[in-house]
């Protein structure tokens, strides 16, 4: 039996530097991983991209391939946007696509693919009135947005979460959508 295949998708918010924790989790787990970072995401981690390729057998993706080549991931049974910064959700929701995982999301949207995100914004950040109507936007669109209670809960700018970014939430959520569940 095959493995279900999770895109995992970061952009460049403090959690993405746990990506290497978390995809061990998801493969723990029993999923087959490919990994997706915004370019900013990317720089940040560094030298970890190597190594998160090595650890899931694929090449870690910020950019679109070209035309012609061809496409060197299996067809994704579940996306887990997370960690979503203000910047990639907006994008999203307005379908502005020049981001790889920006481009990915937006189409999986027609193609039904289950999608779960999880923001890591600061409150300053939600006083936008655009956060709000990007939120529900992906959220009538079919995405599970973990925001707000059960969710992903605003910190003050420059503040940490004292008990972290909770990953065990997006888990949860990319499990019940894998199994079809809301």
């Amino acid at each position: 039996m095959t493995r279900p295949v999770l895109y995992l998708f970061g952009s460049a918010a403090p959690p993405v530097h746990e990506f290497p924790a978390v995809v061990r989790r998801a493969q723990a787990e029993g999923f087959d991983v490919c990994v997706g970072l915004t370019p900013t995401a990317a720089s940040w981690l560094g030298g970890e991209v190597a190594s998160l390729a090595e650890a899931t057998g694929r090449p870690v993706r910020s950019e679109y391939k070209m035309p012609g080549e061809p496409d060197v991931w299996p067809k994704a049974d579940a996306i887990l946007v997370a960690p979503a910064t203000f910047n990639t959700l907006n994008h999203w929701a307005l379908g502005l696509t020049h981001h790889f995982i920006v481009g990915v999301v937006a189409e999986g949207i027609g193609k039904a693919i289950p999608t779960v995100t999880m923001p890591c914004v600061n409150a300053a950040y939600v006083q936008h009135p655009q956060f709000d109507q990007s939120i529900t936007t992906l959220s009538t669109s079919g995405v599970k947005v973990l925001y707000g209670p059960g969710g992903f809960e605003p910190n003050q700018p420059g503040e940490r979460r004292a008990e972290g970014y909770p990953w065990h939430l997006a888990f949860a959520a990319v499990e019940q959508a894998v199994r079809g569940e809301s």
